[in-house]
């Protein structure tokens, strides 16, 4: 090898530490890309599961990525001492012109490290709501919902965040500390209307359609929620009235899993409409004008309803 140096540093003019250094680091490169790529193919014939296959995917690369920079970084300026200064120096001049990638490198480690959210989870970072699909060094990466689409059903976009977003926007999870969400459908009948029969229909249609928990099920509920200080006694659906400008207002919550939302408000309002129409002293309410006749030779009132 101090052959094939001199004789490089003879052809080009270049010192022969400088083409040992360089390769030094070449043989470390192959050596890391050989481990990376055995342990690749070894977690792929070993691993079924597709979400812990992609993590312990990612903690490979993250892994060989760190071990190869500190060795090059041994390599080339000569032990750990003249690293830290390098790096002190580095750190310095980076954050002065590289402030954006440098915040989108911290906001990684803060993900990584306090783990705000997964793979997986469903989220709301400023504007855009999507599943979390991928987290790298400078952004994640989201598979839209709503947008257009006016449910929470994928868009077919992938959003790109950069990481430093995490510093600067509110962050909503969707699966965090409890794996479902509150849904509430209103339904507005007329001052007219039976309510107190159009209140039992109702009941009947969300009892039909809300999340139907076991009792393992409640119990992972409320252990999973105590470990964030989130509270929820009561899961069962609920249905409550308000007394509204032009009507009745009888509003059903009810637990939902995350995808099942949309489903099962169309399910609750195909059955309110079909049970409604079926009930002749039931009337939704909605805007309308009526108008009263006054005495003969009067202008008829107006009224807003």
């Amino acid at each position: 090898m101090r052959n094939i140096t001199y004789w490089l540093s003879a052809q080009t003019g270049l010192t022969p530490e400088f083409f040992g250094k360089l390769l030094y680091s070449l043989a470390v490169v192959g050596v890391l890309w050989l481990l990376g790529l055995f342990m690749q193919r070894f977690i792929h014939r070993q691993e079924a599961d597709l979400r812990k296959k992609y993590q312990w995917r990612k903690i490979t690369n993250y892994t060989v990525t760190v071990l190869g920079i500190i060795l090059l970084s041994y390599i080339w300026f000569d032990g750990f001492r003249s690293i830290a200064t390098f790096l002190g120096l580095l750190s310095a001049g980076l954050v002065l012109a590289l402030r954006e990638p440098v915040l989108n490198m911290a906001g990684w480690v803060f993900i990584i490290w306090k783990r705000p959210f997964h793979i997986g989870d469903r989220i709301q970072v400023g504007d855009h709501i999507g599943d979390v699909i991928d987290i790298r060094l400078f952004q994640f990466s989201l598979n839209e919902i709503q947008g257009w689409v006016k449910a929470d059903q994928a868009t077919g976009r992938v959003v790109n965040i950069p990481n430093l977003k995490v510093f600067t926007e509110p962050q909503s999870n969707y699966n965090y500390g409890f794996p479902f969400i509150w849904e509430e459908v209103p339904v507005r009948i007329t001052f007219e209307s039976n309510w107190q029969k159009a209140k039992s229909i109702l009941w009947e249609v969300m009892h039909e359609h809300a999340e139907q928990l076991t009792e393992a099920a409640r119990e992972q509920v409320r252990r999973q929620s105590q470990q964030h200080l989130i509270f929820y006694e009561d899961l069962e659906p609920h249905l409550y009235t308000a007394v509204r400008e032009n009507g009745i207002e009888l509003t059903m919550r009810y637990v939902c899993s995350l995808m099942r939302r949309r489903q099962s408000v169309h399910l609750i309002w195909e059955d309110v409409l079909t049970k409604f129409l079926d009930a002749p002293d039931i009337r939704f309410a909605y805007p309308t004008s009526r108008f009263y006749r006054g005495e003969e030779g009067q202008e008829p009132l107006p009224r807003q309803v």
